[in-house]
């Protein structure tokens, strides 16, 4: 049984005025004007406040694994979130839910998950960035999301300058999105997780996984064995950080699977008639959503694309773009553009940024 203690240190601020390159997984990313580093909830919201009441801009970052920052860094304050730890807040026979701190690594609280044996956060293994931003995000991976086990977000919220607690419905998740995304209001403090008390996985949905594991779509299997079929997959990929491949320099999947309507979705099945058939699934009510490495690839961007001054496609996977050591934001984002403008030219579909772009623009 891991230690399932909030780890909490003490208080470090510093006006560091490092580049934020040494706080992506991009390693991009100019100066800013002032960083802090909060290790407490309280600090945070002390923090934001702080800045606010000067009425300057603030960036708060964490993991730093979903982010593009400028060139020209963030004319403000960054505020680095560093909490650590979670606690058994809820319990029964079936179920424990966890209340996480905003700044604990995602990936560690994955496998202290696994090793506790409660399942349904397994397939999100091998996740770069911190717990806080998965409900940002609806971090998704491998046929499970965060929406499908966060009960509750605990948030700073800078209009009325309260601490709230938030329930699935006011976080308003969809694909890969929302209320906090693009959405400088709230602060998230702490998550709450609702998990099964499980040897096993929940069934598994994704057939590459099932593949993999040589399992059927629907089957569950042991939680360690999903966790590291995850975690090969996700580095045969690129998608787990390595400091000694450039590859994984990445903020993951650049862009987001576009979704489509029906007419569209038959417009672009007419595009791509000399292709064969798009990879595509269903999405809400009558949508489509298509694979955007399938289009990326189709309208000529293989994997291993170069970019100019050091950026390039990952060589493992389509939709990552990658630092190859000597990159910069704005080499990164023609890049992007490219991408982007080719793909719309070939299918008539528009791609749009999973990160967040920070003082910068697609």
């Amino acid at each position: 049984m891991p230690d399932v203690n909030a780890r909490l240190t003490s208080a470090t601020n510093s006006a560091d005025p490092g580049r934020l390159a040494g706080y992506t997984t991009l390693r991009l990313g100019g100066a800013p004007r002032q960083l802090v580093t909060a290790t407490q909830t309280e600090q945070i919201v002390q923090s934001l406040r702080d800045v606010e009441s000067r009425h300057e801009p603030i960036l708060v970052l964490a993991g730093g694994s979903n982010v593009v920052v400028a060139d020209d860094g963030f004319p403000g304050t960054v505020l680095l979130v560093r909490t650590r730890g979670f606690q058994v807040v809820a319990e029964d026979d079936e179920t424990v839910t966890l209340r996480v701190a905003a700044g604990e690594p995602w990936d560690d609280l994955v496998a202290a998950t696994v090793e506790a044996g409660w399942s349904g956060v397994e397939c999100l293994s091998g996740i770069p960035g911190s717990a806080g931003a998965t409900p940002i995000q609806n971090v998704g991976a491998y046929g499970q999301e965060v929406a499908e086990t966060v009960v509750g977000v605990e948030a700073y919220d800078r209009v009325t300058g309260e601490v709230v607690r938030m329930t699935p419905e006011e976080c308003r998740f969809g694909y890969r999105a929302s209320v906090f995304k693009h959405n400088d209001r709230w602060t998230v403090l702490s998550v709450d997780f609702r998990l099964l008390r499980s040897p096993l996985s929940t069934p598994v949905r994704y057939a590459e996984l099932a593949r993999a594991l040589g399992a059927e779509i629907g089957d569950r299997v042991p939680l360690a064995d999903a966790r590291a079929t995850v975690r090969a997959l996700r580095a045969g990929k690129g998608m787990v950080l390595d400091p000694a491949d450039p590859d994984t320099r990445s903020v993951g999947s650049f862009f987001t699977n576009p979704v489509l309507d029906q007419a569209a979705y038959l417009a672009l099945r007419d595009r791509a008639a000399d292709l064969g058939e798009p990879p595509s699934w269903p999405g809400s009510g009558d949508t489509v959503k298509v694979s955007a490495a399938w289009l990326i690839d189709k309208a000529g961007f293989p994997k291993g694309y170069r970019g100019a001054d050091g950026v390039a496609i990952s060589s493992k996977h389509t939709l990552a773009l990658t630092n190859q050591g000597a990159g910069s934001t704005a080499a990164l984002l023609a890049l992007a553009r490219e991408i982007r403008d080719g793909v719309h030219a070939r299918f008539g579909a528009t791609l749009h940024p999973e990160p967040v772009l920070v003082n910068c623009a697609l």
